[in-house]
């Protein structure tokens, strides 16, 4: 099968569906990963908190643990996606060159920007593509709810997860020691409402069986 996990920044793949993505790897799937923007970005005090090359070196790290090839970069400005022509022609020519039949994309209603705009456009961009699932990959309050209604057992590739989330050790370094702790919990609840250890999951837009 082929697939293709889309991400605004360097990271967001990782927390919101490493697991399956390692799942997929080991089962021999083709994984494209795409991330959208080149992820430097600062502070409103222009503070710089993560540098372009900083977290092109720890996207290729943590995408090497999965087993996946280096991310794909679009090199968009972080912050500044915006749903357009642009973005959903970029990801069409992805989809198109790779033949993909699968993907994972940002929840269209996340508070962060980019999230949002490129789940939207992914569905755009996708709407030949048999299979979407959408994922949330940080742990902000919105005023939808994300329905998680397909899950995936993680359980033998949760120490990869990890190992891929803490590849970001800019990220890890800002975010603290809570952040990885959410993760790995919000995995562990997701697994005990489907019987499992560890399991991710998403929300589907479509899926032709």
């Amino acid at each position: 099968m082929n697939v293709l996990a889309i991400g605004a920044h360097y990271d967001d793949i990782e927390l919101g569906a490493g697991g399956t993505i390692a799942k997929h790897i080991s089962n021999g799937d083709n994984v494209t990963l795409v991330v959208v923007t080149d992820s430097s970005y600062s502070g409103f005090d222009n503070k710089v908190l993560r540098t372009k090359e900083q977290a092109h070196q720890e996207g290729a790290a943590a995408a090497k643990i999965l087993g996946a090839n280096r991310p794909i970069c679009l090199e968009y400005e972080t912050k500044r996606v915006v749903y357009g022509a642009d973005l959903i022609e970029d990801l069409n020519k992805i989809i198109v060159d790779n033949k993909i039949e699968i993907i994972y994309t940002h929840w269209i209603h996340d508070v962060h920007q980019d999230h949002s705009a490129i789940g939207k456009a992914t569905l755009n961009a996708a709407r030949h593509v048999p299979r979407i699932l959408m994922y949330r990959s940080n742990w902000y309050i919105t005023s939808h709810q994300f329905i998680e209604n397909f899950f995936v057992d993680i359980t033998p590739h949760i120490s990869k997860k990890i190992k891929s989330i803490e590849a970001h050790k800019s990220e890890c370094e800002k975010r603290g020691e809570k952040w990885m702790k959410f993760v790995l919990q919000q995995n562990y609840n997701t697994g005990i409402k489907m019987g499992l250890d560890y399991a991710e999951g998403f929300e589907v837009v479509k899926w032709l069986m």
